[in-house]
């Protein structure tokens, strides 16, 4: 180990802990990094050819850090010059070579490349199942917009292609959609779609049950579902809400008013990993053209919305 810089040692001897070390301690207890890592060791360049990689456990954390802060990768290489906490996140000290910009975009590419973050998400899935934390009995699907920019003031001179536009009441929005399938004890994410913003809800639902399911709960969005051919072997109970018009007009403390105000309550599950990923975590704007690379990221921003949840259940 190199001898700690000065700064390095004035840090250890400050006085209070800021809410960036908070966090990033709680998160470094929260995440399976070895599990993390064996996925994706098998795909990471060895540096038999060329130069020698980074430590592949010092690129994953730097690029959960992007993650966390939603920082573009030139803001990522500056927080590590600038930033002790951050350093010793990733295991790093201003003694060791810094990845620069290029190399933290490198090393989002190579995930994307071999589609680790859904690999990834289903790792953490699993980590949290066998400590009892996903239950199988019931889902609620739901789907979430996240705006992409409109102006075809780029090189290109023209919008993403794979992004589109939908209305929603009276607003119209462009982007795309994220579909997500919650379990409804726990409220943690097991299925994951994304799709552009104006394919409905309906289409996408297919991909967001499990198939173990005994009840289902969603929107109005997804009244008919139950005919749809794909859906009508399932043995389930479909808990979906009537039409907002339709509601209002329900006698108040009737039996139907009642039954739409519970299937609420557990329908408001699916909006935590919703709040999570678009305000804590800041993806309420997508960061890069197309789908897949945004979906790549949402995967393990619906990893990170699990473990945070899981983790109000799980011992001290």
């Amino acid at each position: 180990m190199s001898q700690i810089s000065f700064a390095e040692a004035e840090y250890q001897n400050k006085k209070r802990k800021t809410r960036r070390e908070k966090f990033l301690e709680r998160m470094d207890q929260l995440i399976p990094w070895k599990k993390l890592e064996n996925k994706v060791a098998r795909y990471y360049p060895k540096g038999e050819n060329g130069r020698r990689p980074y430590p592949l456990q010092v690129m994953l954390r730097i690029h959960c850090m992007q993650l966390f802060y939603n920082l573009s990768d030139p803001a990522m290489e500056d927080e590590l010059y600038e930033i002790e906490s951050m350093r010793r996140f990733a295991g790093l000290t201003l003694a060791d070579s810094i990845p620069d910009e290029t190399t933290i975009l490198n090393f989002r590419h190579f995930l994307e490349q071999h589609n680790l973050g859904k690999a990834m998400f289903k790792e953490v899935n699993k980590h949290l199942e066998r400590q009892g934390l996903m239950l199988r009995e019931g889902s609620i699907v739901d789907a979430s917009i996240i705006s992409a920019p409109s102006s075809t003031k780029n090189k290109s001179g023209e919008r993403d292609p794979e992004m589109h536009q939908t209305r929603k009441g009276n607003q119209w929005y462009f982007g795309m959609k994220m579909h997500t399938g919650v379990d409804d004890g726990f409220g943690m994410i097991h299925s994951l779609e994304v799709t552009a913003a104006n394919e409905h809800d309906l289409n996408a639902a297919g991909a967001l049950l499990h198939g173990d399911e005994t009840r289902v709960f969603g929107d109005s969005g997804y009244r008919g579902i139950e005919k749809r051919k794909e859906h009508r072997h399932r043995n389930v109970d479909w808990f979906i809400a009537r039409r907002p018009g339709v509601t209002r007009q329900l006698a108040e403390g009737s039996n139907l008013a009642r039954a739409e105000k519970i299937k609420a309550s557990v329908r408001a599950k699916v909006e935590h990993p919703f709040r999570t990923i678009k305000r804590q975590f800041g993806y309420a704007k997508v960061r890069y053209r197309g789908l897949a690379k945004n979906a790549n990221r949402l995967y393990l921003l619906a990893a990170f919305s699990n473990m945070l949840v899981g983790e109000r259940y799980l011992p001290a």
